[in-house]
């Protein structure tokens, strides 16, 4: 699985949007500009987006490309990613 193969690395970008995170609140809480804070914000959400794309090529990779799948193994992993995307829409 690629979220098993990549794990450190997936774990190391999740903790630096964590820190991320952890600003924008620090900020807020010292009320800092709010052009500072919303530059914080922009910023988390291009980590948050790549990490979301890292995630789908790797679920596209594994469960939907595979050449060892045959076309049930396809379908569920594009089904699954449909799925993600739909939620990640709204």
């Amino acid at each position: 699985m690629h979220t098993v193969h990549n794990k450190q690395q997936l774990i190391a970008r999740v903790r630096r949007i964590a820190g991320q995170m952890a600003a924008i609140e620090k900020a807020l809480d010292e009320e800092v500009d709010c052009t500072t804070v919303l530059h914080q914000v922009a910023g988390a959400r291009g980590a948050i987006l790549g990490l979301m794309d890292e995630l789908i090529e790797g679920h596209v990779r594994e469960h939907v490309a595979h050449p060892g799948l045959d076309d049930a193994a396809r379908a569920k992993g594009a089904d699954e990613l449909i799925e993600a995307i739909r939620r990640y829409g709204k």
